[in-house]
């Protein structure tokens, strides 16, 4: 009698079910989890069983929502305390399915980028992945939220249109700022400039591309200082990039000799010290070339292109000590500037 009240008792048959269906569905699970990471395993690439990972508690979640609804149907419930149980459900349900969809895209975007970067050789941006990923939260936030209250019963139209004024009027205020966030996307995808690059802008500002934001470009100086530039302006400005169509940078040093020098001899020193730098490169080969006979010496360039524009400095250095010291070496005078007065008795 008293096994017969607890199997006719609504919660005891509801808690029963619901320990039933969890324990089933925890099996099932599990299963189909170890089958999935089986395969994913043995395919080349990660990105599957990073999105395994990812997925995998939220996916759980999900399953073991819908499998408790069906034990609460066994309890004595009115029909609206279960439409209310029912959509607080499904509410739940579609904020970690809006999660699941950021995380997937955010996964294969940002793998994807990465691919294209290697098989283009150009480097990965964290500008344009981060404004993606700005850009679909606040997609999936806004339609997710929509969405709950529409199964609340709430009108969306009235709100849409409300959302739609308020969307232009907001535009027209913050018009310099999109302005500016539309620059920086394009200055992204237009590849002109880059995370890393050396850029000389107008007024004399120069300095390597620390950050390309939103709203701004940061860049920093030879002083270890930041200069801050609003992408439109920066987007309109005329730009000298180094770093660009590829990361070799010429170099010039200039020197002279005094006037009885053996112009060949000059030559084969300073081209021999040039190529034992290491930064040096044969392409274009460097060249030693007589420019002019000047007031007080004959004065000379050398001219040669470094492996990137980065180790410019040192090399100009290196190329200035090794050309000044082989010279004194092989005893070939570097003249003081000076000028010879005859005066006429």
């Amino acid at each position: 009698m008293v096994l017969e009240n607890y199997i006719t008792n609504p919660y005891v048959r509801s808690i029963v079910l619901a320990l039933g269906i969890i324990i089933i569905t925890r099996i099932v699970i599990s299963l189909a989890f170890g089958v999935a990471k089986s395969f994913t395993k043995r395919t080349k690439t990660d990105l599957d069983d990073l999105i395994m990972n990812k997925v995998a508690t939220p996916l759980t979640i999900i399953i073991f929502l819908f499998a408790i609804e069906i034990p609460l149907r066994e309890l004595p419930l009115s029909e609206s305390i279960e439409l209310i149980v029912s959509k607080i459900i499904f509410s739940i349900a579609i904020t970690i399915v809006a999660y699941m969809i950021y995380v997937l895209f955010d996964l294969i975007i940002l793998n994807a980028w990465k691919e294209f970067s290697r098989r283009t050789k150009t480097k990965v941006d964290d500008s344009l992945t981060s404004l993606i990923n700005t850009i679909l939260k606040i997609t999936l936030i806004v339609i997710a939220f929509l969405y709950i209250l529409n199964l609340w019963g709430f009108e969306i139209g009235p709100l849409l249109a409300g959302l739609g004024i308020a969307g232009l009027a907001v535009a027209l205020a913050l018009q310099p700022v999109l302005s500016n966030v539309f620059s920086g996307a394009s200055i992204i995808l237009d590849k002109t400039v880059r995370v890393g690059d050396l850029i000389y802008l107008e007024n004399n500002v120069k300095g390597k591309i620390e950050k390309i934001g939103l709203r701004s470009t940061k860049i920093r100086t030879f002083d270890n200082e930041w200069i801050i530039i609003p992408n439109t302006k920066l987007a309109e400005s005329q730009i000298q990039n180094v770093a660009l169509p590829e990361p070799k940078s010429r170099a010039v040093v200039s020197f002279g000799v005094k006037y009885g020098s053996d112009i060949d001899k000059v030559k084969k020193i300073v081209m021999k010290e040039i190529k034992s730098i290491k930064e040096v490169v044969d392409d274009p080969e460097p060249i030693v070339r007589f420019i002019e006979m000047g007031e007080s010496s004959l004065n000379f360039k050398a001219y040669f292109h470094v492996s990137s524009f980065e180790h410019r400095w040192e090399a100009l250095d290196e190329a200035n000590t090794k050309i000044y010291n082989a010279l004194n070496k092989a005893g070939i005078e570097i003249p003081f500037p000076q000028m010879d007065v005859h005066l006429k008795k």
